[in-house]
């Protein structure tokens, strides 16, 4: 099962043209949307990746001790430090290209709510605007769940080609 996920993301990626920031920040609103041809074709990729999107579970191993919880963007905290390898399903996309199930993540300091006094590195978790998780990172290993609500609502919208979160392929 792994090996089928690992195959159908490699294989996204590369079907799909790279939109950098640089490719963002250059395209305003005259962005053309894809055709139906296109909307057709990526139908079955597109939920499968939403699904992916709703749910976050990563393991993380690396020198560290913090612990972080979740209940929106506004609702949050942070505290502690930690540089780790992850691996799992990485969470909401919150852009079209598929994130790679492993990757390298620090982060240092103290957030609450808004006021955010952290240094972050690496491939950052890109937390959902109301997921709801938790993490914890204790000396060398650590765990961060969570689940976004709004990627449910766009899976379900996603069914009729509606695309919410403006992440489809």
């Amino acid at each position: 099962m792994r090996r089928l996920m690992a195959c159908l993301m490699i294989g996204l990626m590369m079907s799909a043209p790279y939109r950098g920031v640089a490719a963002e920040e250059e395209s305003s609103d005259t962005t053309e949307s894809p055709g139906i041809l296109h909307k057709i074709v990526m139908y079955i990729p597109n939920r499968v990746l939403d699904v992916f999107d709703i749910v976050r579970l990563r393991v993380r191993v690396g020198p560290g001790i913090a612990a972080d919880v979740r209940a929106t963007k506004v609702a949050s905290a942070f505290v502690g430090s930690y540089a780790s390898v992850y691996a799992g399903l990485p969470g909401p996309r919150n852009r079209p290209l598929p994130k790679l199930p492993v990757g390298l993540e620090s982060q240092n300091g103290v957030q609450a709510s808004v006021v955010d006094a952290t240094v972050t590195g690496g491939i950052g978790p890109d937390y959902g605007p109301a997921e709801i998780g938790v993490g914890v990172q204790a000396l060398i290993v650590g765990v961060d769940v969570g689940i976004e609500p709004l990627e449910i609502i766009d899976l379900l919208a996603g069914f009729f080609f509606i695309d919410l979160t403006k992440d489809d392929l």
